[in-house]
């Protein structure tokens, strides 16, 4: 396993070693969707196979467009789906502040410094103007940019200006030509900016930087050592180059993931609600299902198998088997990820206790104004259900639905109903109430079948068909769900005798 890489350089001449540092930066503009899940996951699996650090930063720059409540949101989902950031505004750190609102400062020294060495330039153009450019542009079929007119103003001129306290911006000299560089993912990439683009700015007029300015100043003072990040941000990456070289900084390794899709090869959009994380958990679904899915979707690992946990991702992960290809996600099979993913919680004693009492304070929210005996509470019952269903449940949401009431609410069925089915119903009754008496404790399905059909076979006049019929409806009201035998067990003994004796009794 990787642990630290090993830079060169000092102003002494001494060696210092560098650990694997990434970070995942996203804008509070919003909440954290599955695009975002997924670069997030990619950086952490990056950094925990190396023995890294995982950062979060949060970019909020973007003043207009903020959000309240999506900064803590973000980190909240990253903490629920198991990826605690080492380094965050919440956890702390030595290279905070971790929101970009709270750096301005380096900011703008990094402005002063590339004003001062000519790499950047003041610019007095109006709104109107630049808007003016874009729509001249547009009428001529050609791409809006700017026409980098105050990159040629006087030194007089700009002293004038500034004096007179006109709005400004600041903007960045882009090189003609552009160096070629390896991205981990898509190999040797270049890219001509200056060629299709105007100076960009780089500090607004309100004093916050722009995109480009801030994520290349803060990867180098937060000592980013990987930047894994959306391939969208691929063609930027040389301007991003441009400005490490600018302020003599030595630049991160890049690698652009390819883009997560649709199924059908559209675009995520974040204004499709079922896309939030924050959803996705309120409707039941587990954080490793997530994770499993937006994995699978994709490439990147050894191997490629339904049901992998976030430590098996860890070990499995290999960058070099990241393809250009966008990886399709199908949203369709996500019930099927969580059914086998919960299981696999089930099945572990101590991940079963946190859901028995998750599932307890569901039917307690629920069905609390209709629950008959609080033994269905007990962890011991809830824990019985949980066994006998899973592989059967999508999630625990489903055992609050009507089909599975019966579980915590005794129905209310009465000898005429269960007569009308067969008038053979209160010897069924009775002779079931026999058996189970007679039973030590209801614990396998496949014996307990076995006697209710010899138990059937001694009714001459009943089919065994009606015979369990009779049964299911005495016991859960319903004409489905699961076995009869299944329902039994779950039930206990005395439950199954207590709702088969109240059916014989109540009349309608």
């Amino acid at each position: 396993m990787f642990r630290c890489v090993l830079r060169k350089v000092t102003r002494h001449g001494v060696s210092r070693r560098f650990c694997t540092r990434v970070r995942f930066a996203p804008s509070p503009t919003g909440f954290l969707h599955l695009g975002g899940l997924r670069t997030a996951l990619y950086n952490y699996l990056f950094a925990k196979q190396r023995g890294g650090t995982f950062i979060l930063r949060l970019e909020d720059t973007d003043r207009t467009r903020l959000v309240p409540g999506a900064a803590d949101a973000i980190e909240d989902m990253l903490e629920w789906a198991g990826m605690a950031p080492d380094e965050s505004s919440r956890s702390g750190g030595d290279y905070g502040p971790y929101v970009q609102s709270e750096r301005l400062e380096l900011y703008t020294q990094a402005a002063s410094s590339l004003l001062h060495t000519g790499h950047a330039y003041y610019c007095f153009c109006s709104n109107q103007r630049l808007e003016l450019l874009k729509k001249e542009a547009q009428r001529n079929g050609h791409v809006p940019r700017y026409d980098n007119r105050c990159r040629h103003m006087k030194p007089e001129q700009i002293r004038e200006k500034l004096e007179r306290g006109v709005p400004h911006v600041i903007r960045f000299k882009l090189d003609t030509g552009a160096e070629p560089f390896q991205d981990l993912i898509f190999g040797w990439s270049r890219h001509e900016v200056a060629a299709v683009e105007g100076d960009p700015v780089i500090l607004k007029a309100d004093g916050f930087p722009t995109y480009h300015l801030a994520n290349v100043v803060d990867d180098h003072h937060m000592r980013i050592s990987h930047v894994l990040r959306g391939s969208e941000w691929l063609v930027s990456t040389s301007k991003h180059l441009q400005l490490f070289r600018a302020l003599n900084w030595t630049p991160p390794v890049y690698a652009h993931l390819p883009l997560l899709l649709n199924r059908d090869g559209t675009k995520l959009s974040k204004r499709q609600g079922d896309i939030y994380i924050q959803s996705f958990r309120e409707q039941g679904f587990l954080p490793e299902t997530l994770l499993d899915i937006i994995t699978h979707a994709g490439s990147g690992f050894s191997s490629n198998h339904i049901g992998r946990q976030l430590d098996e991702l860890i070990s499995e992960f290999n960058i070099s088997k990241i393809t250009t290809h966008s990886a399709l996600l199908d949203l369709d099979k996500l019930a099927d990820f969580n059914r086998i993913h919960l299981q696999r919680r089930i099945e572990d004693e101590g991940k079963c206790a946190v859901l028995v009492e998750k599932m307890r304070q569901f039917v307690l929210h629920t069905h609390k104004s209709q629950i008959d005996d609080c033994a269905v509470l007990e962890a011991q019952y809830i824990q019985r259900v949980l066994q006998l269903r899973k592989g059967h449940i999508y999630s625990l949401n489903d055992l609050l639905g009507p089909l599975y009431s019966y579980l915590w609410i005794r129905p209310h069925v009465s000898r005429q109903q269960l007569e009308e089915v067969t008038s053979e119903a209160a010897n069924i009754i009775s002779a079931v109430i026999q058996l189970v008496e007679g039973q030590r404790s209801l614990t396998s399905t496949e014996m307990l079948n076995s006697e209710l059909k010899l138990k059937s076979r001694e009714l001459t006049k009943t089919k065994y068909s009606i015979f369990m019929r009779v049964l299911r409806l005495a016991l859960s009201a319903h004409q489905q769900g699961p076995s009869v035998a299944e329902m039994m067990i779950s039930l206990g003994e005395q439950e199954v005798c207590a709702r088969l004796q109240n059916a014989l009794q109540y009349q309608l």
